[in-house]
């Protein structure tokens, strides 16, 4: 069984931090978002990686290759943006015909009982209710279970059942068939060739789909998504005790233990990534890239670049009695 993971976006919605790293290479709750989902699915008993790159692909293929040196990658070049289903589809000659595929998208962070899932038989397609299916592909079922629709982005959907990017594929075969009737037919859904489209041709040539729960998932590609799951994902770690010069830290934290603090208020739901400087700063709900250099700072919901440097202005102040101010933290 192989795990297909397309990772070659350029994450537009994310910019200005994707214009020196990809998306999936940013970092939350100390690690970046394609380690959490590397990271379940080794430990799942997976070990066979085809990465689909492009935009700042070499620097995807060296973080596999030193971060995860007990698997097997392979590394495919999408050149266009051309969707999710070409990207697939590029990576067709390295899917033997009778094994199952997973696919998961690059830039979903998701919760699921991974084990649970590959025991299952057949196509199963991870899926969550949302409150406007508008924004996803999403699935129509049988009144048994099946799966009988798959819409892309739907204008009215007729189900809030949002599938969430992760995907088993029982029948190699017939979704690389697919893939390749949608490209040569040039059926596309806004422009792109989707992995949705695909999926729907092999239910309309009989293949038996089901649909199983995902618990949480995120999907990382707008910056107040990517705070809120930094936010649950430090949630969950186990809090070291930090001992930095004058400063306080209000759990749940993550710091680097190359990044230096001092003079400081840290948290709550801040991450610090290596190497990183900061001093007389106050950081809530906040995202520190490594080696950034923070000085007189106070910032919250914020996403600080990898190298970045922000000097705060010096302030003093003569305030007298029964006076308010209120600067916006």
């Amino acid at each position: 069984m192989k795990v297909v993971i397309p990772v070659a976006g350029i994450g537009s919605r994310m910019r200005p931090h994707t214009h020196t790293q990809p998306k999936s290479l940013i970092p939350v709750a100390g690690q970046p978002i394609l380690a959490h989902i590397i990271r379940p699915l080794v430990e799942a008993g997976l070990n066979e990686f085809i990465f689909i790159i492009g935009y700042l692909g070499d620097k995807i293929e060296s973080y596999i290759t030193d971060t995860f040196p007990e698997i097997k990658a392979e590394f495919v070049m999408q050149t266009s943006g051309k969707g999710i289903g070409h990207a697939i589809w590029l990576a067709k000659d390295l899917l033997p015909d009778d094994k199952e595929t997973i696919i998961v998208l690059g830039d979903t962070i998701f919760d699921t009982d991974l084990k649970k899932m590959l025991a299952m038989t057949g196509t199963q397609l991870g899926t969550k209710k949302v409150q406007d299916p508008r924004l996803f592909g999403v699935a129509e079922l049988s009144d048994e279970g099946y799966v009988t629709k798959l819409i892309e982005k739907p204008t009215i959907p007729k189900s809030n059942l949002a599938l969430v990017g992760i995907y088993k594929i029982g029948d190699t075969k017939a979704l690389k068939e697919a893939l390749e009737h949608n490209i040569y037919n040039k059926i596309k859904t806004q422009n792109e060739y989707h992995l949705t489209d695909a999926l729907m041709r092999m239910v309309e040539q009989g293949t038996v789909m089901h649909t199983f729960d995902i618990d949480n998932w995120y999907d990382c590609g707008k910056p107040a998504i990517l705070l809120e799951t930094n936010a649950m994902l430090l949630r969950r770690l186990p809090q070291a005790k930090y001992d930095f010069p004058n400063t306080i830290i209000v759990p749940p934290v993550y710091v680097h233990p190359s990044a230096k603090v001092s003079n400081s208020i840290i948290g709550p739901d801040v991450s610090v990534g290596e190497g990183a400087v900061i001093d007389y700063s106050i950081l809530k709900n906040s995202i520190i890239g490594p080696n950034a250099l923070l000085n007189n700072a106070i910032l919250h919901q914020s996403l600080i670049g990898n190298d970045a440097s922000f000097q705060g202005p010096h302030q003093s102040l003569n305030i007298g009695d029964s006076t308010e101010i209120n600067f916006g933290l």
